[in-house]
């Protein structure tokens, strides 16, 4: 939403960064999310189901509706290395979106082969590329990569925004926060990276002419 209103937004590049909230995790299609919750965090089930309505209803303050209820308790790693693929094809917003709606909107198993290789091929990746995610560590080492950078940079959690590799926002964050820090972010890039100004003077066309 900020960046829908950002006058320089076709010079923003978003660059999606791999990060498992918990690597070990186990797919488990026999529990729900708020079952998980509830033993992950040694809390009661009353309590998970109010955090999930907390988090459904700030969700659809923004027009998204979450179904806290029906998500899946799924590992992420070979949803992060898909990923990795769309970000070679320049398609990383297209399947973070794919994904973002699959898990918390239509209650898919983002570690379903199948349900990944229908989310990969339907915004263009090749069914073969995809395919390959699951009978080959393929880009298993850009996942790991992301998640050592994060590491290092002190991040714990997410949503984490990093921008021009100088600011941080952490959390979710209203779109005035967003347009404040792009706004900052924007006027010390420009001061850092002038425009090139050019004075023209005498010179010669690659035909041999000059003037």
């Amino acid at each position: 939403m900020a960046l829908e209103k950002f006058p320089h937004k076709d010079q923003v590049n978003v660059v999606w960064k791999s990060f498992e909230l918990d690597p070990n995790l186990k797919t488990n299609t026999k529990i729900s999310a708020i079952e998980h919750l509830s033993q992950a965090k040694g809390i009661s089930k009353a309590q998970a189901e109010g955090m999930e309505q907390h988090v459904a209803a700030i969700a659809k303050e923004v027009g998204l509706d979450f179904n806290s209820k029906g998500t899946i308790v799924a590992n992420s790693f070979n949803a992060h290395r898909l990923i990795q693929l769309a970000k070679t094809n320049r398609l990383g917003n297209e399947m973070e979106e794919a994904l973002f709606k699959a898990y918390f909107m239509e209650g898919k198993n983002i570690d379903d082969k199948e349900a990944l290789i229908k989310m990969g091929v339907s915004i263009g990746l090749d069914e073969t590329d995809v395919t390959e995610i699951f009978t080959s560590d393929v880009f298993a080492k850009d996942v790991k990569q992301d998640e050592t950078q994060a590491q290092s940079m002190g991040i714990n959690g997410v949503p984490f925004f990093v921008l021009n590799n100088k600011y941080a926002v952490s959390g979710a964050q209203s779109p005035e926060t967003f347009s404040e820090v792009l706004e900052q972010t924007w006027e010390e890039f420009e001061k850092e990276n002038p425009a090139l100004i050019i004075t023209e003077g005498e010179s010669c066309s690659p035909d041999g002419n000059c003037n």
